[in-house]
């Protein structure tokens, strides 16, 4: 194993049909203001925790909420897990600000995401 550690699951991304339905639940669940607020996401940070909200996440393929594991290399992280048998999903690419994602599933089909911050 090589010295690629994470930070732990600081972020999850819940798909949702109702955008507006969806952010009053999780306003009320986490007790705050959502922190990011545009018709294709919906973000809320609490306690170091952040959970976003994507409409219509089922159509970009995802078929529940997906945990990221942040990383200080996602590249090498990706030729980590790759190597140890995970299948790479979707490919690091920048989603803004500097902030690459990627996805990859284990071999049981599970999808774990990996999020890194230039």
């Amino acid at each position: 194993m090589s010295d690629t550690s994470t930070d732990g699951i600081k972020t999850v991304l819940h798909p949702v049909t109702d955008l507006a339905a969806a952010t009053k639940v999780y306003a009320a669940l986490l007790g705050t203001t959502p922190t990011a607020e545009a018709p294709y996401y919906v973000g809320f940070d609490t306690n170091g925790q952040h959970i976003g909200l994507v409409p219509n996440g089922a159509q970009q393929g995802m078929t529940g909420p997906v945990a990221y594991w942040h990383v200080p290399d996602i590249e090498a992280k990706i030729a980590e897990v790759t190597a140890a048998g995970a299948t790479l999903a979707e490919a690091a690419h920048d989603v803004g600000g500097g902030r690459l994602v990627a996805t990859v599933t284990d071999p049981d089909g599970n999808v774990l995401g990996l999020l890194q911050d230039r």
